[in-house]
């Protein structure tokens, strides 16, 4: 019996690799061995489903029980998300994965494994993989990153570091979701405090954890190499925070593991969202970057954004805005393009992406991100002459807070929807 289930198990994988291949078309990139290459799309787009796979077929030479562990709350993520198995290819999938999971479950001399000490052996075997792989090496690696932007390390030695820590990654995240149930007086306890750690001075693990795009620029990743790219570097230190801008509050909260930049002084002037804040602060500095490649790369030393590259992102990201200034024959906030620095270029740049990404359906109105613009700008204009930071009137409320939602988006939103007799997001079909 226990050689049929090794062969269905060995048949249920190489038939969703087969799968893989055939609809992935990923080239000579590294194909998840096993059933961690088959997650669907709906599954994996808003879930670590398949990292958490890859790390069950990394371990599971090492213990067998631990990976068997990573599949199951693999499965569970898959049944909380897609319950009914609609989308596509998600019923194969949890075909495929319980058929795994149940032959992980029987021993070889046929007993049962005993699953109320799954989260006691999970803490066990992380505790083991962090002093196995030299969790402290892989620190002082990052820490040496994060201070010059430049790997140590060879080739070989880094997919290696970057290999660990996406299985401590996914040993992290499933410890997390485990760990609700458990003692809270033994593992359970211990659990919550290693957590607490790792997000407050484990800057390694927390760093890997924080969740960004494509550029990690809330924390350093060993595991994403873009971050110490020259264009990307150099743009970084383009939209950093000088002692020429307005002080911020001694007690503003910086957000993740990085330096100050522009985008928490508009953060804190105008009231935009954490989130819209993190979005666009990656938009802007792959915009910056984008550009700079595009006329020649920086030196890795000492990485500069050239100030054609700044001008042409300028003029790009505002063409609209030029525009509507010509076409309504009033004065842009800028008297000429030499007349400002690079520095309030990128302000007035990034003040126009931020506007966009937190204006909902008003974005659909063109003209009327221009008219928020127009004003916005005028009032930062007036607010980085200052040597305080304070929060624009137009979007501080009237319990004190600063929201540009609140203040400036919703008033137009509703005025919109009152005079049409719809609701906006209807009308914009029309628009």
């Amino acid at each position: 019996m226990a050689r049929a289930y090794d062969n269905w198990e060995r048949l249920v994988r190489a038939t969703l690799q087969r799968e893989q291949l055939r609809t992935s078309g990923q080239g000579h990139e590294r194909i998840p061995s096993g059933i961690a290459g088959a997650v669907p799309p709906s599954l994996d787009k808003t879930t670590n489903i398949d990292a958490i796979l890859q790390a069950a077929d990394a371990i599971q030479a090492e213990d067998a029980n631990v990976s068997r562990i990573l599949c199951e709350q693999a499965y569970s993520m898959a049944q909380n998300l897609d319950p009914t198995s609609d989308g596509r290819g998600v019923l194969q999938f949890k075909t495929g994965l319980m058929s795994v999971i149940k032959q992980k479950l029987l021993k070889r001399d046929g007993g049962q494994i005993d699953r109320d000490r799954d989260i006691e052996h999970l803490w066990e075997f992380y505790q083991r993989y962090k002093r196995r792989h030299h969790l402290e090496d892989i620190q002082r690696e990052e820490q040496r990153l994060h201070e010059s932007g430049t790997f140590s390390a060879n080739f070989g030695e880094y997919i290696e570091m970057k290999k660990t820590i996406a299985i401590l990654r996914a040993l992290v995240e499933v410890m997390e979701s485990l760990g609700k149930d458990a003692d809270p007086h033994g593992v359970g306890r211990q659990i919550t405090e290693e957590l607490r750690g790792i997000k407050s001075t484990d800057t390694t693990l927390s760093g890997e954890l924080t969740a960004y795009n494509i550029v990690p620029l809330e924390a350093p990743s060993l595991t994403n190499a873009i971050g110490v790219f020259p264009e990307v570097r150099g743009a970084i230190s383009a939209i950093r925070y000088t002692e020429q801008f307005p002080r911020l509050p001694a007690n503003f909260e910086i957000s993740g593991q990085r330096d100050v930049d522009m985008f928490d002084l508009l953060e804190f002037v105008f009231g935009f969202q954490k989130d819209n804040v993190r979005n666009q602060r990656e938009n802007v500095v792959l915009t910056i970057a984008n550009a700079q490649c595009r006329l020649a790369i920086p030196v890795e030393a000492d990485p500069k954004i050239d100030e054609k590259a700044i001008n042409e992102v300028f003029l790009k990201v505002l063409d609209n805005y030029i525009k509507w200034c010509k076409y309504l024959r009033i004065r842009l906030v800028w008297n000429s393009l030499e007349a400002i620095n690079r520095d309030r270029k990128l302000f007035l740049v990034s003040l126009y992406f931020l506007i966009w990404g937190e204006a909902a359906n008003v974005r659909f109105l063109p003209e009327c991100i221009c008219y928020i613009f127009h004003h916005m700008a005028k009032e930062l204009d007036a607010i980085l002459d200052h040597g305080e930071a304070n929060p624009a009137a137009s979007c501080v409320t009237e319990n004190g807070p600063v929201s540009f939602l609140e203040q400036i988006v919703c008033p137009i939103y509703e005025t919109l929807a009152a005079v049409s007799g719809y609701p906006f997001h209807f009308l914009c079909l029309y628009i």
